[in-house]
């Protein structure tokens, strides 16, 4: 009979090949990383990529496995519910600065600039022009046109001025007394960063680089009737380029048009602005005859255009108590203005389209 042979059915030379055992559980550690990352190192994908992985090889074992895609970021609301809480709890815990003007502005990043937006945006459409004319950095000052019957286009260049510049700059207007006397009115406005239209204050401001903001035509600016439109007031004494010069500072023109048609003032009621204190009292087609519902304004189209500096730092010192150049150079910056206004409205179609 034939001498048996054991034929082996395995062809690794007889070794028993192991059972195959659940991996145990681990906890992660650091450097060690989830399966699905090492997955994706395995196929040469960066660390939380949202590519899905098909059937991978993990370790040589002959197991494939198929990843989900990773975990994505935190949502637009998410992170804002968690810059409003990281807010919260600096007011809570008084880690925000104020200067010495009262300006505070951790509360105007986060919450003046946010209540503004909408109507710069959605309501007026602001389109800005010339921004590069702002110097990025140290002292300058910014001379308007007011108009509106309520200053709402100062606020909306403080928008701009945060916004739309190459580099966001806080824009620190320069208000009338009255500003300052009107209950709650005065404390928000030093929080925002605003502070009296008087030349120590402004060369202050200027002097430690900011940029500043004044409206020279005042009260005869915003409060003046609808049929004078876009005609200029006096500059007044041309305080404002006597700070100028004395910190060496540039002046911007700057051009706002459409803020004359937001309030369209047809009227004033005397008897009742001299009980209340005030410029005056506006009739409006939509105020008082409309009542709260009067004090939407119209949503005209805004242009706020920032014109080329002139520059005062090539005066000789005591420039700014000569009263014909103080009085030629405020000629020069209202002219300006004026010319610009023109030219933007001869491009307009008209007040709401543009």
């Amino acid at each position: 009979m034939p001498e048996a042979r054991v034929i082996p059915l395995r062809s690794d030379g007889g070794r028993p090949r192991p059972r195959s055992r659940p991996a145990p559980r681990r906890a992660s550690r650091p450097g060690v990383g989830s399966l699905q990352e090492r997955t994706a190192a395995a196929r040469g994908l960066e660390p939380g990529s949202t590519g899905e992985v098909e059937a991978v090889d993990v370790a040589g074992t002959g197991a494939e496995v198929t990843t989900l895609p990773a975990a994505e970021g935190p949502t637009d609301l998410e992170a804002r519910v968690a810059e409003v809480g990281e807010f919260l709890q600096r007011r809570v815990t008084g880690r925000y600065t104020v200067d010495d003007f009262g300006f505070d502005r951790d509360l105007t990043e986060h919450v003046v600039m946010p209540l503004l937006r909408p109507l710069y945006e959605h309501w007026f459409r602001v389109e800005t022009i010339g921004t590069e004319n702002v110097p990025v950095s140290g002292g300058a000052l910014l001379v308007a046109n007011h108009s509106g019957t309520l200053p709402l286009d100062a606020l909306m260049t403080t928008v701009a001025a945060h916004d739309d510049l190459p580099v966001p700059r806080h824009l620190r207007m320069l208000a009338a007394d009255l500003v300052f006397g009107l209950p709650g009115v005065g404390a928000a406005a030093r929080k925002a960063g605003h502070t009296l239209a008087c030349n120590a204050d402004a060369e202050a401001l200027l002097s430690s680089g900011e940029l500043v903001g004044v409206w020279p035509e005042g009260f005869k600016g915003i409060g003046k009737n609808f049929a004078d439109r876009y005609k200029l007031q006096r500059f007044g004494r041309g305080g404002f380029v006597s700070a100028a010069l004395r910190c060496g500072v540039p002046i911007i023109p700057c051009s706002i048009v459409g803020a004359e048609e937001i309030y369209p003032k047809i009227g004033d009621l005397g008897p009742i602005a001299r009980l209340l204190g005030v410029p005056y009292f506006p009739i409006t087609p939509t105020w008082p005859l409309l009542g709260p519902l009067g004090l939407v304004p119209l949503p005209s189209k805004w242009y706020i255009e920032f014109g080329e500096p002139i520059p005062t730092d090539a005066y000789e010192p005591g420039a700014a108590d000569d009263p014909m150049l103080v009085f030629n150079l405020t000629d020069q910056v209202r002219e300006n203005i004026q010319q610009t206004l023109y030219r933007l409205l001869a491009g307009r179609r008209n007040a709401f389209l543009g």
